[in-house]
């Protein structure tokens, strides 16, 4: 068991799952204590690296493209202080944190974790029911639909509209834009059949945000608590045509077994990659070909 202390938290990782608990300082970023305990199974690891400061260094863990709903949701809007999978830790803390970094490594170098994207979610996203406000009204999930409420700031058509009650089954994505500087964010929620989407700020289906620290973290936990519940996008429909349309389908051929040969020689493709993006060390990077040459 390896574990890092740090000052906004601490990780732990068993070999199988990197757990990262939130401090409970008042530095804390609110997204951090929202998310609460994440449970990173080592699958959805494609990299981690500690950066080392003059007063201290930072760990961080990189997720396969698509394992994560929060980091789906979020699409880029958070910060240093609000991404939980970013790690302050002091100067003295450094060798524990290069340790955990190490095992974590050894670990997918052993597991053969890749570093592609995914077609499922690999962690389950925020508890529900969660709730959020914005500037012109609020957002509650229960885990099976989302209302919106108007505010007295909300625009006359969102008014008239009245309450909102948006089913989960009836979605098709989730469009969170953080507020910058003097520009007005908002997350919208848009649904199956609605082509035409107005202006957020007068669209009955989105919640503008005015950029307060406490209302942009819920909003980015609401947005990730429904989109993982919805379809992923990467996904495939493996469901044979024939098969949707109520025909049975005829058996098709059995795929050949994959040469040895070509697997291995797209692992040591992956192993270059790691090397390039600084993830492994020149020294893990020629053990780990090494083994993977011996197996040729």
């Amino acid at each position: 068991m390896a574990e890092i202390i740090g000052t906004d938290g601490t990780w732990t990782f068993d070999g199988e799952v990197l757990r990262i608990v939130p401090g409970n300082g008042r530095g804390v970023h609110r997204l951090r204590r929202l998310l609460g305990e994440l449970a990173v199974p080592l699958e959805a690891v494609a990299g981690i690296a500690v950066e080392s400061g003059a007063k201290g260094g930072v760990v961080r863990v990189r997720l396969r493209q698509g394992a994560d709903p929060l980091l789906q949701a979020a699409a880029g809007a958070l910060n240093e202080s609000s991404d939980p999978y970013r790690l302050n830790v002091e100067g003295r803390r450094s060798q524990v944190a290069e340790y955990l970094v190490d095992e974590v490594r050894n670990s997918l170098l052993i597991e053969e974790v890749g570093t592609g994207p995914v077609d499922r979610y690999l962690l389950p996203g925020p508890d529900v029911p969660v709730r959020a406000s914005g500037g012109d009204g609020s957002a509650a999930f229960d885990g099976e639909s989302v209302r919106l409420e108007w505010n007295w700031m909300a625009e006359t058509a969102k008014r008239t509209a009245g309450p909102q009650q948006l089913p989960l089954r009836e979605m098709e994505s989730v469009e969170l834009h953080p507020a910058i500087g003097l520009d007005n964010g908002h997350l919208r929620f848009r649904m199956n059949g609605v082509a035409e989407q107005p202006e957020p700020v007068l669209d009955p289906r989105c919640m503008m945000l005015w950029g307060f620290k406490k209302e942009a973290a819920a909003a980015i936990a609401l947005a990730a608590a429904v989109v993982a519940r919805l379809p992923h996008p990467n996904a495939v429909d493996d469901t044979p045509p024939d098969a949707a349309d109520g025909v049975p389908a005829l058996p098709e051929p059995q795929a050949a077994p994959a040469d040895d040969h070509d697997a291995l020689l797209r692992r040591l493709r992956e192993l270059g990659d790691l090397r390039k993006e600084g993830i492994l060390t020149e020294e893990e990077f020629a053990a780990a070909k090494q083994a993977v040459l011996r197996r040729m």
